[in-house]
């Protein structure tokens, strides 16, 4: 087929809010060794991408500057060493950026096949949640059916995600939300129990949810002063996961304590991770994750989705922190 030379995207040239998310014309990256050109038909928006609009993310050496951690398409071409027989597949893929364009670069072991059972909208919005709460919640802190999690931010992409995970794979999850109306959409999603933490002390709730035994692990996007209290949440052995820093990158706490009931602290950041690493974790997802996928019993929350000409709305949905579930773009 051929392949036009140009292609629209978002690349801002300078940080900003969200205005600054313009369409612009770039030229259609070649894939190398080892990549597929993916035609996009959808992007997810993540954090991660509010973050770099604000000059506070740059992408990582090598990355492209358009933004865009996830996408769903079609692929139309092969760089060397890339299986030809792949030409024409749908596919969802993790990337390190480039994601808001009509054109994107995968390595090909980071990308997940598209199964009937999901729309091209759906698989853009699964890669980035689904490899963050993989690695993080169930190999990290080795989470396990029988086990009892709590995960803030319940209505967020990641927090759907795990909620659904969860409920798969025989695992008891509590998340916290910012309004009644989240808490409730957390529930209807397949929480087992839901928090305003704004009218709520999470601490104590997760105490008598748990007749005082606390979780087996915490997955935190907050940081800061939540650290200690996740950690007084804690059961015995117990895991506690960072990988956000929204409400501070510092934290104060009782190590005394960690030592005593024999916690362990952790956390990592996906999109720096090498290549090999990405498509390990694919392996795992398509062996353990996808043949839920491919039966229809996963799938993301989506809120909405906007055109890529409308990014900037995009995001300041994203910002206004009404949204329950994923925010797609979408190219045509």
């Amino acid at each position: 087929m051929t392949i036009a030379s140009t292609m629209r995207a978002i690349d801002p040239e300078a940080a900003g809010g969200p205005e600054v998310l313009v369409p612009v014309e770039r030229p259609v990256p070649q894939p190398q060794a080892g990549e597929v050109l993916i035609e996009v038909a959808a992007a997810g928006v993540n954090r991660p991408d509010v973050m770099q609009r604000k000059g506070m993310y740059p992408p990582p050496p090598g990355a492209p500057s358009i933004p865009g951690l996830e996408v769903a398409g079609t692929i139309v071409a092969t760089g060397e060493g890339a299986p030809r027989e792949m030409l024409g597949q749908k596919v969802c893929a993790l990337v390190a950026g480039g994601g808001y364009a009509e054109y994107v670069a995968a390595p090909v072991g980071q990308c997940l096949p598209v199964p009937p059972a999901l729309s091209l909208v759906e698989a853009a919005a699964m890669p980035e949640t689904l490899f963050t709460v993989w690695t993080n919640l169930f190999e990290r802190a080795y989470v396990a059916e029988g086990d009892t999690v709590l995960v803030h931010g319940g209505t967020s992409g990641i927090g759907t995600m795990a909620i659904s995970l969860c409920n798969l794979l025989g695992v008891t999850i509590i998340v916290t939300a910012g309004s009644d109306e989240k808490v409730a959409a957390a529930s209807r999603h397949g929480a087992d129990h839901a928090i305003n933490y704004k009218t709520q002390d999470f601490v104590e709730q997760v105490k008598d949810i748990t007749g005082g035994r606390g979780v087996d692990a915490v997955l935190d996007m907050v940081g800061g002063d939540y650290v200690p209290r996740n950690l007084k949440c804690l059961a015995e052995d117990g895991r506690h996961v960072s990988i956000a820093v929204q409400g501070g990158a510092q934290a104060t706490i009782p190590i005394f304590d960690v030592m005593r009931r024999r916690l362990t602290l952790t956390g990592s950041t996906l999109r720096a991770r090498d290549t090999g690493f990405k498509a390990m974790v694919a392996e795992e997802l398509i062996a353990t994750v996808w043949p839920f996928v491919a039966d229809g019993k996963l799938k993301p929350l989506i809120d909405k989705t906007f055109p890529l000409a409308d990014a900037a709305a995009a995001h300041a949905r994203m910002d206004g922190g009404d949204h329950i579930g994923k925010i797609v773009l979408t190219m045509r």
